[in-house]
């Protein structure tokens, strides 16, 4: 059968060539994934069909790399499924004989009922058993049926863990006898014609209940020493492991002085949980070592793909064994290159910029003409308003400008002697003589439009209506200030006074505006000049006092 490594040598040689004329890339790396390339990798995922269903899934999982080692184990219950006589056989046969570069690994056991805890007395003879020949019989059988399924080079790992306490074909019992019954073995097993076989010596790493050495059956029964190593005691630490007596370091040393290929049937997680240090120690011990071919245990707790409770130990497994392959990536960065003519694309888009700056200009000129409309409400408001009802009505010449200047700034004053028009009031009564009250009331109003109000209806109010309530205001000759208090109470009474619609009408003409109150009124109004734009907004107001006289009043002064 050709050699594989001859045909993976030649790939890597033009994966090389390729990656020095794209990137110019050191030899020295291609060269390390060469000799990566030669271990055989596998795992131990069922040992019948199902485990043979699952490796092109498990190959998928790491990213497309070749799984090259099947491995299963006959089950040693009884002799004749050591022999060989299980069916599961025929599917990992098939699968091996479709490529020349697989690897078929079978476990096969030395005695019967191997994992029933057999007594290492009835072990002891067991072993002497065999090494008389009692058993040759079974494993030429074996033999027989292997050739026959065309798998003539299956690499049969005899008697494995022989060092420990589990299976009963252990050596401890026995040593010499053991070594004497695996040579029986052997040579059986190569009598048989057409077979290839390569048989493997795989003890536990550690000293375990015997030190392996003195297991060792001797060079010539021998073709590989192999080594099952799991994250366990003894040993605190992947360092330990190594260091410590009939460990890693032992087994490579033991193996190259015997001249020897080495290999790791088994190994995996186990006392220490998801240690993922431990993971990467051993893939790194593994390419250090370059053993002929290594199968890690995938079931829980050892596992990394079908046990999902070590999801640490899972990502770095994961990560080493995905093949890197940076060469057939090379040809991508040829791509960018031609990639060049496309920045000569956005050259031809200088033009397009043309296109805003001819049509800026004219939604520019759109909003200056809309100066012109705010003159619009300008002169109307001022202009057309003040002659229109200046003409209609005959006092033309009356409101001239000037006149509603003046009165606009008394506008407060008729304010202030509203208030003080009561002062005038009591005087109004207390002249007997008609004489009096009339300087009394100019005191405070003449200079204000409140001349004609108070001045005639004054003498006329008292005159006939007063004069026989003179015995009562004798005690008080001096009312003016008792009548300034009871301004309050007519307040309430303004509402009342019907003249108060008639007030609007005299505007700037005071003579006629007296004779609409009644001669013998008691009230005063004082018309208030706003000037002749505001009174046109409010109308023509005045400020009106009414003032009882009367005896049931009070304000009698006589």
């Amino acid at each position: 059968m050709p050699r594989p490594r001859r045909r993976l040598a030649s790939t890597c040689i033009g994966t090389v060539t390729a990656g020095l004329l794209a990137t110019g890339a050191a030899l020295a790396a291609p060269e390390e994934q060469s000799a990566q390339s030669d271990i055989a990798m596998g795992a131990y995922l069922d040992y019948g069909p199902p485990g043979v269903a699952r490796i092109p899934f498990l190959s998928n999982w790491l990213g497309g790399k070749e799984i090259r080692v099947g491995h299963t184990y006959l089950p040693g219950d009884q002799w004749a499924g050591i022999e060989g006589g299980v069916s599961f056989l025929d599917d990992w046969a098939r699968w091996r004989r479709q490529r020349d570069d697989r690897l078929f690994v079978l476990n096969v056991p030395m005695q019967e009922r191997n994992e029933d805890r057999v007594p290492d007395r009835q072990v002891a003879q067991l072993i002497r058993a065999g090494a008389e020949g009692h058993y040759d019989r079974h494993f030429k059988k074996l033999a027989e049926r292997l050739v026959a399924l065309g798998v003539p080079d299956t690499v049969i790992v005899l008697g494995w863990e022989m060092n420990g306490i589990t299976y009963t074909h252990r050596c401890g019992p026995d040593p010499e006898n053991w070594k004497a019954y695996w040579k029986r073995i052997v040579n059986t097993m190569r009598s048989v014609p057409g077979q290839k076989f390569k048989f493997d010596f795989t003890p536990n790493r550690g000293t375990d209940a015997i030190g392996w050495t003195k297991c060792y059956p001797g060079d010539d029964v021998v073709d590989i020493v192999g080594m099952d190593s799991y994250d366990q005691g003894p040993g605190r630490n992947f360092d330990d492991q190594i260091s410590q007596p009939y460990g890693l370091q032992q087994h490579v040393d033991f193996a190259r002085a015997h001249g020897k290929e080495i290999s790791y049937p088994e190994w995996g997680l186990f006392r220490n949980g998801d240690n993922p240090e431990y993971v990467r120690r051993m893939l790194q011990w593994i390419e250090k070592q370059k053993p002929l071919y290594h199968t890690i245990t995938d079931y829980c707790p050892h596992g990394v793909w079908q046990c999902k409770q070590n999801p640490a130990s899972t990502k770095v497994f994961r990560e080493a064994l995905t093949p890197q392959r940076p060469d057939p990536v090379i040809p991508t960065p040829v791509v960018p290159t031609p990639v060049v003519p496309t920045p000569v694309v956005p050259t031809p888009q200088v033009p397009t910029p043309e296109i805003p700056t001819p049509v800026v200009t004219p939604p520019v000129v759109l909003p200056s003409p809309e100066v012109p409309s705010p003159v619009a409400p300008s002169p109307v408001a001022p202009s057309p308003v003040e002659p229109s009802p200046a003409e209609p009505s005959p006092l033309v010449p009356s409101p001239a400008v000037p006149s509603p200047v003046e009165p606009s700034p008394p506008v407060p004053s008729p304010v202030a002697p509203s208030p003080v028009v009561p002062t005038p009031s009591p005087v109004v009564p207390s002249p007997e003589v008609p004489v009096e009250p009339s300087p009394a009331v100019p005191s405070p109003a003449v200079p204000s439009p409140v001349e004609p109000s108070p001045v005639e209806p004054s003498p006329l109010v008292p005159s006939p209506e007063v004069s026989p309530v003179v015995p009562e205001v004798p005690a008080s000759p001096s009312p003016s200030a008792s009548p300034s208090p009871v301004v309050p109470k007519p307040s309430p009474e303004v509402p009342s006074p019907s003249p108060s619609p008639l007030v609007p009408k005299p505007e700037p003409s005071q003579p006629p505006k007296p004779t609409t109150p009644p001669v013998n009124s008691t009230e005063w109004c004082v018309p208030i000049n706003f000037g002749e734009w505001l009174s046109k907004l409010v109308g023509k107001q005045s400020v009106c006092i009414k003032v009882d006289w009367g005896r049931e009043t009070g304000f009698w002064p006589f």
